[in-house]
């Protein structure tokens, strides 16, 4: 059946005394389009300071959209000036492409912002002249024919949009259901509850923000004291602390090193300094990166960076000036740094033994393994500093921290709000980074922007990961995901600090078991809203035991083919 079930926007568009045209061209499309297309009528956006009005905007899913500026009267063009002609006149008129193009990139701008993500669906501008009849080999620069209805067109329209989406629109991919519904919500001006499956996470994530902030007065009690080991579980703020102590910490004058281990936090943490008004840090980075800095030569292998790098640092060390030692040291996911360069690293402050360091850690996310064999007979480098325990989780929603609960010790607290289930998808190990990618498919059809999602390995890089590891820099990919504009793909040992409001943990295998846990602690630790495991039950217990067993067998079961193809 066609046009009976078409959801108009407003129900009962009030067409004024010189919008017959208008009238005409939604009567048509109302009757012609199918049961699920969308129509929208005088679509008002804004784009800086720029008023556009769409007069009709056509959302079909799993095709696209169409923005169409409708004209009366006999339109005709010559020399490149366009014309409208009625019962009073002819006159010029501005061009109805440049009108139609230009409204439909201020509704993408306009929509992009509301839904904080960009619109990937094809999205087509057109121009209808329900009084005027085109050649249909017309064509001028910036208008190809099949962006144009004319009178003869308007009977049979619902093909011809659908035509012109599809070969002429700008965007790469059909428009999902569910992406389209987010887009009614906002044009209806829905006020009232969401009765949609998948919530927009960003409310709860505020919340979560806030909750963070409120940390802060970790840092006022702790003031007076120069040596601090902050401890904490995943989601708990350590970062956000971390970059606050340091910040805190150049207000007072001092010269601050921050460092970290892993490149992609370490660019996050360049961002928030980045945007600081006063003093900065000396170095804001990967340890390795600022032993480089100081002229240490580079060298590869894990006993070079691991043994013979610090010694030549401390050697270096040796020969500072004061006024080009560190004051104070900040270190986030301190658990990772190594023995020595914990050595080396306080060697460049004023005071090694007394100085001012600062650790913020979670000792049991030490995926590194580095503090066994080392620590025989000895102690951890930052067990002379002062313990406070930071034992409230507040990045991750309490369905998804009940999961690695097991993993984050007895006085671990889930403040965050109650989220959506967690969901479990049984697969295969071999077959796990199909069903991931399956996962990801089905998650953007149900509404979720693409820069919303990480996809995390265990195991083999998925291959879109591969590709960017052969032909990008380090510093490339992990600006890619910094920008903040599509999936990210990567493996939980590199995304340790970060998050992502949807992950698909794809658990495709592990090089070595008993490091196992700890990789499943920090994978199933990085969604904010919605986390997805994907993987074999059995290896899934090994890994985990039984306590993860019985947390994912609260989960969701999840068929994200059979979600994919509703």
């Amino acid at each position: 059946m066609q046009g009976a079930a078409v959801k108009c926007i407003p129900d009962e568009p009030d067409f004024g005394d010189g919008q017959l045209a208008e009238k005409v061209v939604w009567d048509a499309l109302k009757k012609s389009l199918p049961d699920d297309v969308v129509l929208a009528h005088s679509v008002q956006v804004r784009d800086g300071r720029a008023e556009h009005e769409i007069d009709i905007l056509v959302l079909w899913p799993g095709v696209g959209m169409a923005a169409v500026e409708v004209k009366g009267g006999k339109v005709s063009v010559a020399d490149g000036q366009w014309y409208q002609s009625d019962r009073s006149g002819k006159r010029p008129l501005k061009s109805p492409v440049v009108q139609s193009q230009g409204s439909a990139h201020a509704f993408k701008n306009w929509i992009e912002a509301q839904l904080g993500s960009r619109l990937t669906s094809r999205f087509a501008y057109m121009v209808s002249f329900p009084y005027t009849n085109v050649r249909h080999d017309w064509e001028m620069a910036g208008c190809p024919r099949e962006l144009v209805l004319d009178q003869a067109d308007t009977e049979s329209a619902a093909d011809l949009v659908r035509a012109a989406i599809e070969q002429e629109g700008g965007g790469s991919t059909p428009m999902a259901p569910a992406f389209m519904d987010r887009i009614v919500r906002i044009l209806s001006g829905k006020l009232g509850e969401d009765e949609s499956r998948i919530q927009d996470p960003r409310e709860a994530e505020d919340a979560q923000d806030h909750l963070t902030e409120r940390q802060s007065v970790l840092l006022r009690a702790t003031r007076s004291l120069p040596r601090i080991r902050f401890t904490g579980g995943a989601g708990s703020g350590k970062t956000w602390l971390a970059v606050e102590k340091a910040r805190l910490l150049c207000r007072e004058g001092k010269r601050v090193g921050f460092f970290c281990y892993n490149k992609g936090l370490s660019q996050y943490l360049q961002q928030q300094v980045s945007g600081w008004r006063q003093a900065k840090p000396i170095f804001t980075g990967e340890f390795h990166e600022y032993v480089r800095a100081l002229g240490v030569p580079d060298g590869s292998g894990q006993d070079y960076f691991e043994e013979e790098m610090p010694h030549l640092l401390m050697e270096l060390a040796g020969r500072m000036e004061p006024h080009e030692r560190l004051d104070a040291v900040v270190v986030d996911e301190a658990q990772d740094f190594a023995p020595l360069w914990w050595e080396s690293l306080l060697a460049c402050t004023t005071d090694a033994d007394a100085g001012e360091v600062y650790a913020f850690m979670d000792d049991r996310q030490d995926v590194y393994r580095r503090w066994g064999g080392a620590l025989a007979g000895g102690k951890h480098p930052t067990a002379d500093l002062v313990p406070i325990h930071i034992d409230e989780n507040l990045r991750n929603t309490r369905k998804i921290a009940e999961t690695f609960r097991s993993f984050a010790g007895e006085h671990f607290t889930p403040r965050g709000g109650t989220g959506l289930p967690v969901r479990r998808v049984e697969c295969l190990t071999d077959d796990a980074l199909d069903a991931a990618d399956e996962c990801v498919e089905a998650l953007m059809d149900e509404g979720w922007s693409n820069n919303q999602i990480a996809l995390l390995t265990t195991k083999s890089r998925h291959p879109v990961h591969q590709e960017r590891f052969d032909n990008d820099s380090i510093a490339e990919y992990w600006l890619d995901f910094h920008a903040n504009n599509d999936v990210f793909y990567g493996h939980v040992l590199g995304f340790k600090g970060l998050e992502r409001s949807a992950v698909v943990l794809c658990v495709n295998g592990f090089k070595d078991l008993s490091r196992a846990a700890e990789q499943l602690y920090v994978g199933l630790s990085r969604a904010r809203s919605l986390l997805v495991v994907v993987g074999d039950s059995a290896l899934l217990e090994e890994a985990g035991w039984r306590e993860l067993k019985a947390a994912l067998a609260r989960a969701e079961a999840w068929m994200p083919t059979a979600a994919a193809a509703r």
